[in-house]
């Protein structure tokens, strides 16, 4: 049987070495709460301080522009809910996204409209890409917060997050963008930009789960989302998660230092893959811009079923994921792909491929052959 292929990376990437040697001081030996004042906190409260500097250098950040929590769902939810209420003046005030953000976006701007919010999606065009026009278009007085993910997950098209930034300064109003696809793996300097808060989460580029990091620019008002101990100078209350803190740290150094090197690998290896499909001359689409995360490519088949797709994959030992949800054994289109008008012919055939640091010129030759013949 040929080895397994894991073509997933927008899901999770596997652990880090690097990461693991890093976090298993903290999982065996040193169990101190870094909150406490004991001998035993010392060195755990150390590991924290020095990996919140490194991950704000790695950003040109401050150290206390980072805040930790459990990944990027949480830093997502925290920087909407977080922003809107710290804006509150009596009355709801008004939210920007886009139509094409992940759930844990759309899904806390979808709560606040319960409590009167006013909430504006701006739809992408065909490439997902959202327009500093559009944007401008649709701020409001009393916009809290704009939030426009910085590459999106599905499809791998990358915003340009500088000049929304700016758009949305002018006006007055914050803006967020969910980097838990982009951060590791494209450059990202908030101090370049006008971004005031971004969300990140360490397995996506190579560190443990359950952690990740929000960005809150020094100055920007932002409502506590946790409360109870005062950890996180009083941001985020919870017990530090020491390894998985330490662990990201040496994911996030490792992953933007061999960046440069893997986006000319993974672009190679990603035409690679679109090449050998379209030797096969199957009737597809290519899914997203120009501009797009190395290695992610969204491609939908005429006439097939993404999900059944890739389930016959899995079943070679080859693992990538589809572009619809299966709920009550209906197939439910992806919200991206309906708001980049995927025709109909193609739109609930598609599959998401996403090479990592580990794929090879062979496995994306495996997936091309294997992908022609379930197809044919």
């Amino acid at each position: 049987m040929e080895p397994a292929v894991y073509a997933d990376y927008a899901a999770t990437a596997p652990l880090r070495e690097s990461a693991r040697q890093a976090m298993m001081p903290w999982l065996e030996r040193e169990f101190g709460n870094p909150s406490a004042a004991d001998t035993y906190s010392r060195a755990p409260r150390r590991a924290v301080l020095e990996a919140r500097e490194r991950i704000a250098g790695l950003l040109g950040a401050r150290p206390d522009e980072i805040f930790f929590t459990s990944g990027g769902t949480e830093a997502d939810n925290w920087a909407v809910k977080g922003r809107a209420w710290a804006c509150f003046r009596g009355r709801p005030g008004h939210v920007v996204t886009s139509a094409i953000e992940h759930p844990a976006v759309l899904e806390p701007c979808a709560f606040l409209e319960r409590f009167g919010w006013n909430v504006t999606r701006l739809c992408p065009d065909r490439e997902g890409r959202i327009s500093p026009e559009a944007l401008r278009s649709a701020l409001r007085p009393d916009t809290a917060l704009v939030s426009v993910m910085a590459a999106n997950n599905e499809i791998g098209t990358v915003q340009e997050i500088t000049a929304l930034a700016n758009v949305a300064k002018e006006a007055g109003a914050a803006f967020h963008t969910d980097a838990v696809q982009a951060v590791g793996h494209i450059p990202l300097r908030v101090n370049d930009t006008a971004v005031g808060l971004l969300s990140a989460s360490a397995h996506k580029f190579g560190g443990p789960k359950g952690i990740g990091f929000l960005y809150v620019r020094h100055g920007l008002a932002l409502e506590a989302l946790h409360h109870g101990g005062g950890q996180e100078r009083g941001m985020r209350s919870g017990t530090e998660n020491v390894a998985g803190i330490v662990g990201m740290a040496a994911a996030l150094s490792e992953s933007i230092g061999e960046m440069a090197q893997e986006q000319v690998r993974l672009e190679s290896l990603r035409s690679r893959l679109i090449g050998r499909l379209r030797e096969k001359g199957m009737d597809f689409v290519i899914n997203g811009s120009e501009r797009h995360l190395p290695g992610l490519v969204s491609v939908s088949f005429a006439g097939q079923d993404g999900r059944t797709l890739v389930y016959l994959l899995d079943r070679k030992g080859i693992a990538v994921a589809a572009g619809s949800a299966c709920h009550s054994q209906e197939i439910t289109v992806s919200h991206v792909l309906r708001a980049i008008c995927v025709p109909d012919k193609y739109i609930k055939g598609t599959v998401r491929i996403t090479l990592g640091r580990e794929s090879t010129e062979a496995d994306a030759d495996r997936i091309a052959e294997e992908i022609a013949g379930l197809v044919r």
